[in-house]
């Protein structure tokens, strides 16, 4: 399998997954500018949608959208329990969890990734986040992960994205359960893989 990624970008959590599965792949790097990947490809040819992430299979097809890749990954490896058996009504909350990250916290957050947008913008798509980050810090008071005691591949999810929120000025220490979750998370081994391995990742111009 081979892993198209950006650092920073919202691909960090399919590759977490990956590691977490101990699953082979090879990790390659997409310039978000050019589009232009480490192996000289063109990444429309791989994904006309042209963002990461990207996973293509040993038989040439392509998963693209997160939530998609990662159930997909989890479901090669079910003893790993990082996505609860498709038929279990636990899915369907996983689901429930993957859709809320991206459609509020991630697809809320995009657009502050532009420098351009008016201050007055700004402000309200930040308020927004932090009020949909104060109700995902309510969830996660009483339990360790999204579905309980178990990290699952929506908990690789939400960390790659709240992340981000230090870019934005939204500080975590407004919300105690996030930020202890974050720091938990952060320590996870296929974590700090993945992100030692993105940072040594080179450049693509």
């Amino acid at each position: 399998m081979k892993l198209y990624f950006a650092p920073d970008a919202c691909s960090l959590a399919p590759h977490i997954v990956l590691r977490e599965l101990a699953l082979p792949f090879t990790l390659i790097r997409v310039n978000n500018r050019s589009k232009r990947c480490a192996d000289g490809e063109d990444f429309y040819r791989i994904n006309p949608k042209g963002y990461v992430a990207a996973l293509q299979l040993d038989d040439g097809n392509v998963i693209t959208e997160g939530p998609a890749i990662v159930q997909y990954l989890a479901d090669l490896r079910p003893e790993c329990r990082l996505a609860p058996p498709p038929t279990a009504f636990e899915r369907v909350r996983l689901q429930e969890w993957l859709n809320f990250i991206t459609s509020e916290i991630h697809a809320g957050a995009a657009p502050l990734f532009n420098d351009a947008l008016p201050d007055g913008a700004k402000t309200l798509l930040r308020d927004k986040l932090r009020r949909r980050l104060g109700y995902i810090a309510q969830a996660l008071a009483p339990q360790t992960y999204l579905l309980g005691t178990h990290f699952s591949v929506a908990d690789a999810y939400l960390f790659t994205v709240l992340r981000w929120m230090a870019r934005f000025e939204i500080s975590l220490s407004e919300w105690p359960p996030l930020q202890h979750y974050v720091a938990r998370i952060a320590g996870r081994a296929s974590v700090c893989a993945a992100l030692e391995a993105e940072a040594a990742s080179e450049e693509v111009k």
